[in-house]
């Protein structure tokens, strides 16, 4: 049986989305799944600081819930 749990999800350009997982499977260790868009992110560079400030806020959605997930399930 495999388990997939969404940490986090946003765009990070007008066009792209970041999706963040955890997935579980019987008789394997959990792992941590950061989906990037299939081609390349263009960002100009002056739109390039608001670009990294949404995946990293991303990635801390993401701690945060996977953190709550190993305390609840003793992961």
């Amino acid at each position: 049986m495999s388990q997939t749990t969404p940490l986090a999800r946003g765009k990070i350009t007008r066009a792209d989305q970041l999706t963040i997982s955890l997935e579980e499977r019987d008789g394997m260790p959990p792992v941590v799944l950061i989906t990037w868009p299939a081609a390349p992110s263009v960002a100009s560079p002056y739109d390039f600081q608001t670009v990294a400030q949404r995946i990293a806020n991303l990635a801390a959605q993401a701690t945060v819930k996977l953190s709550q997930i190993r305390r609840d399930r003793k992961l």
